[in-house]
């Protein structure tokens, strides 16, 4: 039976963490992770041009590249069982932030030392060992995020959720932020600065990141206690046995199906606004910023307003608005509002960066539902492999939009079959809706009888 000081700690713990030093502690270390990840957008703006202006890629090309490089995201699982299996040095989260972040630095800062006729190949490697350390980082991230947010088992029948989906909020927020600096910092140096100095920018902020992680010990953190002996098959067998449970299984698969069957038209996109429209890199900066400022919105009100609303009929809601915004794009490519007098660099910056962040609003009431379902002592594991089955699923959207883009006969000047395209992606994008009855309307708090 627990007793009632710990219960009273555990109930201290989930309001402030222990105290003022370690919540401030967790803020710093969570906070610049995700502040960092969403400034990722900075180096791959750079990247995008690189391979357009500097190797001369198609726009095919440059997709599977977007795609491939995620490839380290799909053996997320992998880092999730290692980090919640093994402790270096008494730490199970801290150690790998620090490592994650010293791949990335490493991987930024040799494509800045490598000469401008760098191969296809060899960039390709770069990018590569830089999402590992990227995925790794994440991994760890998400698995004290869903520590934090796992909501008190005694909750009352009032206030189930009183707690839960604050720290979700929280480097939801922080992310966004780095997304609008890493977009508005981009659009700016990319007209001033070759993307051989961007990279570097960013691995020296990846340096900082990493000297930061290296002097916060874990336990400074007052993160939740687990056992420390588990050993891998400990862990994939308490892993398996999460993935076995309906709401988790079903859920897990629903949103990856998703993501996987809209094919992904970033890089015609991406040519069609630059080569075909002359839309200028700084508008399509500021388009990003507006993006990810509206990410950075939906963060604040999902936290006052929307966290008691039913996972279904959000994100249902935000499946169907994903489809509505692609639906614009058709008439845009189409022309219908430049005869309206909108200028397509108007249409650009409110639309296409709003669209492109819509994919990313079902993630945060998504983290929230499973580190609510996911099982005590598997955090890592569970939310390792949800991102895991995300980064899948977004790879083939990735290659479907290839296939589609080749289907239609789009090619890097010639855009007339764009509107098809655009077309089929909505009507994909609204099939997912007719089997979100997979998502749980949400987690039932079981509350522990009064004791007489």
């Amino acid at each position: 039976m627990v007793s009632s000081s710990e219960a009273i700690r555990e109930r201290v713990r989930r309001k402030g963490g222990g105290g003022n030093g370690s919540e401030g502690m967790r803020k710093l270390l969570l906070g610049l992770g995700f502040l960092v990840q969403g400034f990722r957008c900075f180096p791959w703006m750079a990247v995008n041009f690189f391979l357009k202006d500097g190797l001369k890629v198609d726009p095919s090309t440059l997709q599977i590249l977007q795609c491939s490089a995620n490839l380290p995201m799909v053996a997320k699982p992998f880092y999730g069982i290692l980090s919640d299996s093994f402790y270096i040095f008494g730490q199970h989260r801290v150690p790998y932030i620090a490592f994650g972040a010293f791949l990335q630095a490493v991987s930024w800062i040799a494509i800045f030392l490598s000469p401008s006729n760098i191969s296809f190949f060899t960039i390709t490697l770069y990018l590569l060992l830089g999402n590992l350390g990227a995925s790794v980082v994440e991994v760890a991230n998400d698995a004290m995020v869903a520590e934090l947010g796992k909501p008190p088992s005694s909750s009352s029948k009032n206030s189930p959720n009183s707690s839960s989906g604050q720290v979700q909020s929280f480097v939801w927020i922080a992310a966004s932020v780095g997304g609008v600096l890493g977009n508005l910092a981009g659009g700016i140096a990319i007209d001033r600065f070759s993307p051989q100095v961007m990279f570097l920018m960013f691995g020296i902020l990846l340096s900082i990141q990493f000297l930061v992680t290296i002097f916060i010990h874990e336990s400074s953190l007052d993160l939740p206690k687990s056992p420390s002996d588990r050993g891998i098959k400990t862990q994939l067998s308490e892993l398996l046995v999460a993935l076995r449970k309906p709401e988790i299984y079903y859920s897990i698969l629903w949103f990856a199906a998703s993501y996987a069957m809209i094919p992904a038209l970033t890089g015609t996109m991406f040519y069609y606004q630059t080569e075909h429209l002359g839309i200028e890199s700084s508008v399509l900066g500021i388009s990003k910023v507006f993006g990810q400022a509206a990410m950075l919105l939906w963060g604040i009100i999902y936290n006052k307003n929307l966290k008691s609303m039913s996972p279904r009929k959000l994100i249902s809601a935000i499946q169907a608005t994903m489809a509505v915004f692609m639906f614009s794009d058709f008439l845009f490519v189409k022309g219908v509002y430049r005869m309206f007098g909108i200028p397509d660099s108007l249409y650009v910056v409110l639309f296409s960066g709003l669209l492109e962040v819509l994919y990313f609003f079902k993630i945060l009431p998504f983290n929230v539902l499973m580190a609510q379902l996911c099982p005590p002592g598997c955090e890592g594991s569970v939310m390792a492999f949800l991102m895991s089955a995300l980064a899948m699923a977004v790879i083939i959207s990735g290659y479907l939009g290839v296939v589609l883009s080749s289907f239609v006969q789009v090619r890097a000047n010639d855009f007339s079959g764009l509107g098809h395209a655009l077309l089929i992606q909505a009507v994909c994008t609204l099939l997912p809706i007719y089997c979100s009855s997979c998502i749980p309307d949400g987690v039932k708090v079981k509350t522990k009888p009064k004791e007489g």
